[in-house]
C-alpha cells in the first residue's frame, strides 16, 4: 500500500506528511482489498471499522479513535425513496465515516497536529476524533458557516479560524498555513484515506439490504461522499455482490454547479463558476480539486447530473421534518432535487438519498 501521483505517477510511502506530490498532483491510494465478502465482516464491532478487512487501517489504532460511527438505519420515505440516515453520527455528519478512516490512518503514523478547512461538517468531525485520540487540531472555516457548526468545533478542543470570502478562499488560507508549518493537512479533498471511509456508506446499504438500490443521489461538491460511492460500487460489482452499475444521480446546488455545466459542454474539467449565497452551502464549492477525477467516473458509468432548485430546499426541508427527519439545508437540498429530477424523467423508483446532515447544525 502507498500513495500514487494522479498527475504524474510518482509514489510515496502512506507515512509520508507530504499533503501532495512535489508535482502539485493529489494522491491516490494505491491499495486493493480483498473481494467483498459479508463473511469478513467482523460482526462482534459495532462501527464501520467491521469492514476493516477491506479498509487501509494501520494496526489497532482505530481502536483509540473509533466514536462508535456508522451503522445508520435505511428509513423509508414513501414507495419510491429510502433514506440512509446518516446524520445519525457521533457529530450529526456522514463525514464521521471519512475522519474515522483517515484520523486512525493518522494516529498510526504518528501524527500530533493537524490542520483542515471546512464548510463546517468535515471539519467538525476531524476535530472531534482528534480530539478523542490526543491529536491537536486547527479547523479553518469560511465566513457564513452556522454557528452551531463553530461551536462543536471548539468543543472539540480545536481551534477554528473564520476566513472572510468564498469557501474556496477559505481552503486557500488553511493551504498556506500547511506550507508554511508544515502540519498534517487532515484535509477530506487531499487525504485518500477518508474516501476509504466514506465508502462504507454503501458496504452498509449491502449489508441492510442484501443489494443496492437501482437510483443512488448523491450530493456532489468536493466529492467526498460521491468518490467514496464509487469506490464502494466498484467493489462489490468486482466481487460479484452486483451484477451491474447502478444510476448514480450527482447532486449540485443551482447556485453553484461546475459538473452540471461541465457535463453539458461534455468537458474534461468542472466548468469555472462564481457560486452566489446558497442554502445548501456544504456543497457550494466552486473549484473542486478532484474535479477530473469525478467527471471521469461521471463519464465512464454515464452517472446523471442534476441541481437541487433553491426556491424548493426549504420546501423539501419542512416535508421531510413533519415526517420527522429533521435535517439540514444542504441534506434537504437532496429531496428537492430528486423532486426535480423526477420532474425532468419521470417517476424513479427504488431511489436512496442521504440524510448527511442534522437540522441543528444549519439553524441560522
Amino acid at each position: 500500500m502507498h500513495y500514487r501521483c494522479a498527475t504524474c505517477g510518482a509514489t510515496a510511502p502512506v507515512e509520508t506528511q507530504e499533503a501532495r506530490c512535489v508535482c502539485g498532483g493529489l494522491w491516490q491510494l494505491d491499495f486493493t482489498p480483498p473481494a467483498f465478502d459479508l463473511g469478513l465482516v467482523d460482526q462482534d464491532v459495532w462501527s464501520l471499522f467491521r469492514y476493516r478487512a477491506f479498509l487501509p487501517v494501520i494496526g489497532d489504532a482505530w481502536r483509540q479513535v473509533t466514536l462508535g460511527e456508522g451503522m445508520t438505519p435505511l428509513v423509508s420515505l414513501n414507495e419510491d425513496v429510502l433514506l440512509k440516515m446518516d446524520y445519525y453520527m457521533p457529530t450529526l455528519s456522514f463525514k464521521d465515516r471519512g475522519a474515522a478512516v483517515l484520523v486512525a490512518h493518522m494516529k498510526a503514523i504518528g501524527v500530533k497536529r493537524a490542520v483542515q478547512d471546512s464548510s463546517g461538517n468535515a471539519g467538525n468531525s476531524v476535530a472531534a476524533y482528534c480530539g478523542r485520540c490526543g491529536i491537536a487540531c486547527d479547523i479553518y472555516v469560511p465566513e457564513g458557516t452556522s454557528p452551531g457548526k463553530i461551536a462543536m468545533i471548539e468543543a472539540h478542543g480545536a481551534t477554528a479560524h473564520v476566513v472572510p470570502g468564498s469557501r474556496d478562499h477559505c481552503a486557500d488560507v488553511c493551504r498556506a498555513q500547511v506550507e508554511r508549518e508544515g502540519c498534517y493537512y487532515a484535509n477530506h479533498v487531499y487525504n485518500p484515506f477518508f474516501y476509504q471511509g466514506t465508502k462504507t456508506y454503501l458496504y452498509e446499504v449491502y449489508e441492510q439490504l442484501g443489494r443496492i438500490p437501482e437510483h443512488l443521489f448523491i450530493p456532489l461538491g468536493n466529492g467526498t461522499l460521491f468518490l467514496g460511492v464509487v469506490l464502494a460500487l466498484e467493489e462489490l460489482l468486482n466481487a460479484g455482490c452486483i451484477d451491474h452499475f447502478p444510476k448514480v444521480i450527482a447532486i449540485q446546488s443551482e447556485r453553484c454547479d461546475p459538473f452540471v455545466r461541465a457535463v453539458a459542454a461534455g468537458s474534461a474539467d468542472p466548468a469555472p463558476v462564481t457560486p452566489t449565497p446558497t442554502m445548501a452551502e456544504g456543497i457550494a464549492i466552486g473549484v473542486p480539486m478532484r474535479g477530473r477525477e469525478i467527471l471521469s467516473a461521471i463519464y465512464r458509468y454515464g452517472m446523471d447530473v442534476v441541481t437541487a432548485p433553491e426556491d424548493r430546499i426549504l420546501e423539501a426541508r419542512s416535508y421531510l421534518a413533519r415526517r420527522g427527519i429533521y435535517c439540514e439545508h444542504t441534506t434537504a437540498a437532496n429531496l428537492a432535487a430528486y423532486w426535480h429530477y423526477c420532474d425532468l424523467h419521470g417517476k424513479t423508483p427504488d431511489s436512496l438519498l442521504t440524510m448527511c446532515g442534522a437540522g441543528l447544525k444549519s439553524d441560522h
